[in-house]
């Protein structure tokens, strides 16, 4: 369920101007496969957000097929570069695919694996990193979305809110618990957090905004 009334989600989504062909496919495509990609709020705040921060190096963790990747590509302007993680092959290959079709392939770069594994080891800096992947592994990730941060750079995190299910108990299903609960504790631990400024949106299904602060100025 949305996180947000319906009839205000469905105005905005009215008001919403359309995307270009290749992205309209591609949203066509993960609605005839049951895939899940960002809403197309999510996808303006995410590409307004790029234009304004004007970022160099984004990091992705969740490709899935490459929508949100693409949706940042385009608010870059083919400009920089994009490191994006998938650990499921089959949407990699459908990934490259699309990106191979754009206009952005060449700013892609798309590694395989599980990103646990790969956030403990990645190198370079970041200026936004946009975390979209296991729901359950938020907390675990933030380390090391830290670490590769530049200072002034944006944390954006898709579906915090969880289905309304972070926010009330009384929606919580049984099998989702260990997931609502690890979401929690990263919220409250990412809203704590000596090094960013987060505010958490009721948007789509909830996303979070991080700005990472200059660690020098954090007790001034």
């Amino acid at each position: 369920m949305p996180v947000t009334l319906d009839y205000i989600e469905q105005y905005i989504r009215q008001l919403l101007t359309q995307n270009d062909q290749n992205l309209k496919e591609m949203e066509q495509y993960a609605k005839n496969h049951h895939i899940p990609i960002i809403q197309p709020e999510i996808a303006k705040l995410l590409s307004i957000l790029i234009k304004i921060s004007k970022p160099q190096n984004v990091l992705e963790i969740g490709t899935a097929i490459g929508y949100s990747t693409l949706v940042m590509a385009k608010a870059m302007e083919g400009r920089g570069r994009i490191v994006t993680i998938e650990r499921d092959g089959s949407m990699v290959d459908r990934a490259q695919k699309n990106f191979q079709s754009s206009p952005y392939g060449h700013m892609i770069t798309v590694k395989i694996g599980d990103a646990l594994d790969i956030m403990d080891n990645i190198e370079g800096v970041y200026d936004l990193v946009f975390m979209d992947g296991c729901k359950g592994h938020y907390i675990d990730l933030l380390p090391s979305c830290t670490r590769i941060m530049n200072t002034g750079g944006l944390l954006i995190c898709d579906n915090v809110l969880f289905r309304g299910m972070i926010a009330n108990n009384e929606l919580v299903k049984r099998r989702k618990i260990t997931i609502v609960k690890r979401m929690r504790k990263f919220l409250k631990h990412l809203c704590n957090h000596p090094l960013y400024d987060t505010i958490v949106i009721p948007m789509g299904d909830g996303v979070s905004i991080s700005y990472k602060k200059e660690e020098a100025k954090i007790n001034e």
